[in-house]
């Protein structure tokens, strides 16, 4: 049984209904869920509301402050549905019954408490403040200020000095438009009076931001002699949301002033909530707490929610459904038709699996009852049989194979009907693909117009034609399809991609000594010390990331040095620290690999340090990791892909890159025990593990469809034909169960650090050895010791096999 505090984490919306059901009986539940939907909003106000109500549920009865805002707006919303026994907000100083209120903290006050008297600037007496004169003073309703200043006229004549020919009275409708009310027109125009220059560029320094509003509309209605004001930071003409520091600046600016380091991840961005000890949290982590997935009504799945329906959260992968009445269970419910039976079924029982009443077999459930389930072979399928090529699963018009066989002939057929020997691959790939999303794939005008001029003669098949035409995800796509099936021969396709990137970068620049600079760094650097980092290898997203990066940051550094009149040659050390210490420079670590190969070349003088790896960043927390190896150990209810990438990070150190590379040869099976090559030496799985690997072995497929379907050489297999996952889709996967990959790793390999000697270690985790013996400095680690033991050994010792 869960407690007040947890239930108000899972579900706040469903405890306030309870605790409020509890009092107001002459409502029932659905009218009351409707007061507190509308009332509280979001998830992170719904759970204040519910944690203040389990604190002190005796408020719906007195309705007697200190309570959060929320409470109030509850209080008076019941009451305007109906319910009588639930009490009003009362004042906090006259206890008096209220239906509109004023507030101080978390004190509620009625009209006449509310409001704070002070002294009145003219009469001295302590009254209430009904306005204050220009210098902001109060005065009392016996007092009015009788300034005569004429707010409109005032302005009118402001902008009148900017642009004489300006209408006055499209200058008045943009006032009337920002300003409704006379007191705050009175308050624009003063602002004007004091500062013209507000309006020439200077808006950044408006005193209130009703300035910014009326510069906008002037805009809008065509008068240019209004300048909009810059960001004073960033210099960029944006819409300034916020002050900092005595001005205005736009909202990238004000986060980049908020941003602190998450609790979580470690990432330096503006916080976007805050944990339960205060601590930031970033955007990414606040969207993949556990605490705020929510379960889909569509697939069931709980996912961050995209949209909220009318029946429940959706997640971003399921449209919004109608609610019909499910042919199986009978149950009202966000509904899908199938296209077996034509019949509309829910989201439970598509993935229901039951016995068979005809066959008897457990198998998933296409139609019957629930008493009389029956599966998908058993069930009779509602369309007309008179499909005359296909006898196995008659359709109208059809059967899929049959209508993918047609099109390919069409597709693939050459001028005499018969398919070119170079697309024949693709051509048996295909027809042995899933039928329905191959024909659909085939409809993309992309895929049909190259596969169509392929076959006819009117273009050559070969990465040159697919990199000539408009690289989308279509394109990259087909390319897969091309390679997997053998129809292309495989290259690699993120080099190919960064010479693309290098090419135009290098022709963008108009200076010829930068170019051939930034040639000599780039294409005889760069990319042939990464070419022999990989050994004949394919390189990765991040490898090509990094080198753009690298490339990027030099630019940056020759842009800055011709805007200063200065060369590479004649730049100083001062120079190089003012643009490192300047707005300018981002990612201080990427121009130093530029700096630090021109002074070897001879093209410079200058230094640039580079920087001591002193630990990770983020927070090691043991417990936490300990406590997910075990959810994923247990929860049969999780992708078994997850599982088993979430227990190579939790347990073995693994970065997402290389989980994502790891292929089935790097297993072996002998004797029982089963081996798994990170590095050099193969690590022994636990049989928890190993049975969880044996199962992902056992439901070995890839996720493409179209194109080769035969068993992939990945461990864990993409999205495209013949390429793994990608890194990335496999950090969004684990940040999707509260998994940080960056967070586990780090603790994980601090762990182990101080367990294994820094050679063992890099062996069996394919960690570089001098990483090793940092992450050992770092853990205090010593295995002095341990190296003199070995050498002592007699010969015929052997050292135990590694398991963890």
């Amino acid at each position: 049984m869960i407690d007040g505090a947890d239930q108000a984490i899972a579900d706040p919306v469903g405890l306030i209904v309870s605790l409020v059901g509890e009092l107001a009986c002459d409502l029932d539940t659905n009218e009351v869920r409707d007061v507190v939907l509308r009332v509280c909003g979001g998830r992170a106000k719904s759970r204040r509301l519910a944690a203040a109500l389990c604190a002190r549920p005796g408020v719906l009865s007195d309705g007697l402050s200190p309570a959060p805002r929320g409470i109030a707006d509850l209080l008076i919303g019941l009451r305007r549905a109906g319910a009588g026994s639930v009490s009003p907000p009362r004042c906090a100083s006259c206890a008096k019954a209220l239906s509109t209120y004023q507030r101080r903290g978390e004190d509620w006050y009625c009209a006449v408490c509310g409001p704070r008297p002070e002294p009145c600037f003219k009469c001295g007496d302590l009254r209430r403040v009904a306005t204050r004169d220009r210098s902001g003073r109060p005065r009392c309703a016996r007092c009015p200020d009788l300034d005569p200043l004429d707010p409109i006229a005032a302005i009118v004549a402001q902008v009148a000095r900017l642009q004489p020919d300006a209408d006055p009275e499209v200058i008045a409708a943009a006032v009337r438009s920002v300003s409704p009310r006379p007191a705050h027109r009175r308050t624009l125009a003063r602002a004007l009076e004091d500062n013209p220059a507000l309006l020439t560029g200077t808006g950044h320094l408006a005193p209130i931001p009703a300035v910014l509003r009326l510069i906008d509309a002037l805009r809008e209605s065509g008068i240019t002699g209004v300048v909009r004001p810059s960001c004073p930071r960033c210099g960029r003409a944006v819409r300034l949301s916020k002050a900092l520091d005595a001005a205005r600046v736009c909202r990238n600016c004000l986060a980049k002033s908020k941003a602190e380091c998450c609790a979580r991840c470690g990432a330096t961005r503006e916080p976007a909530a805050r944990d339960d000890q205060g601590r930031p949290l970033c955007p990414s982590c606040l969207v993949s707490d556990p605490a705020n997935l929510e379960r889909c009504v569509n697939c069931g799945r709980r996912l961050p929610v995209n949209t909220r329906s009318p029946h429940g959260p959706l997640c971003s992968t399921c449209p919004p459904l109608p609610v019909l009445s499910c042919s199986i269970c009978h149950r009202r419910a966000p509904c899908g038709i199938s296209r077996r039976t034509g019949m509309p079924w829910c989201y439970l029982c598509q993935a229901r699996q039951d016995r068979c009443a005809s066959c008897g077999e457990i198998k998933p459930v296409c139609s019957g009852t629930l008493e009389e389930p029956r599966c998908e072979r058993c069930t009779e399928p509602a369309f007309p049989t008179d499909c005359a090529t296909c006898e196995r699963r008659p359709r109208a018009g059809g059967c899929p194979a049959c209508r993918l066989d047609r099109r390919l002939k069409e597709l693939l057929g050459g001028p005499d009907g018969a398919v070119p020997a170079a697309l024949q691959p693709l051509h048996d790939a295909l027809a042995r693909s899933s039928p329905g999303i191959t024909l659909r794939w085939l409809t993309r005008e992309t895929v049909a117009t190259f596969l169509a001029d392929v076959a006819c003669g009117r273009r050559q098949l070969s990465h040159e034609e697919l990199d000539a035409a408009v690289q989308t995800p279509t394109v990259a796509h087909l390319r897969s399809v091309l390679v997997a099936t053998g129809a292309l021969p495989p290259r690699d396709e993120y080099m190919a991609r960064l010479e693309h990137l290098l090419d135009d970068l290098l022709a963008a620049r108009a200076d010829p000594a930068q170019r051939q600079l930034l040639q000599r760094y780039a294409l005889w650097h760069l990319v042939p010390r990464l070419r022999r980092r990989n050994n004949t290898g394919f390189a990765t997203y991040e490898q090509l990331n990094a080198l753009r990066q690298q490339v990027l940051a030099a630019i940056s550094l020759l842009d800055w040095l011709a805007g200063e009149d200065l060369t590479l040659a004649t730049c100083r050390q001062g120079d190089l620290d003012r643009w490192l210490c300047g707005p300018g420079a981002v990612n201080h670590h990427h121009p130093g690999s530029f700096v630090r190969w021109a002074a070897h070349q001879g093209a410079c003088d200058l230094l640039f340090p580079s920087t001591r790896w002193l630990g990770p960043v983020c927070a090691l927390d043991d417990e936490a990791r300990w406590a997910a190896a075990r959810r994923l150990f247990d929860d049969d209810t999780l992708d078994i892909q997850d599982r088993v990438a979430g227990l190579f990070v939790l347990l073995y150190a693994q970065k997402a890159t290389a989980i994502s590379r790891l292929t089935t040869d790097q297993l072996e099976s002998a004797g029982g025990v089963v081996r798994l090559r990170f590095g050099r030496a193969p690590v022994v799985l636990p049989d928890q593990l190993a049975d969880l690997v044996a199962q992902l072995i056992a439901d070995h497929h890839g996720h493409a469809v179209v194109g080769a379907k035969g068993t992939s050489p990945w461990l864990f297999p993409g999205g495209r034909p013949g390429r793994p996952i990608s890194a990335e889709h496999l950090r969004q996967r684990l940040k999707a169960l509260g998994i940080q990959p960056r967070q586990a790793r780090n603790t994980a390999l601090f762990q182990l650090a101080t367990e294994l000697p820094a050679a063992l270690l890099a062996r069996l985790l394919g960690i570089d050895i001098t990483a090793a013996i940092a992450w050992q400095r770092i853990s205090s680690g010593d295995w002095m010791t341990y190296a003199a033991a070995v050498s002592r050994r007699a010969p015929n010792q052997s050292t135990p096999t590694s398991q963890s």
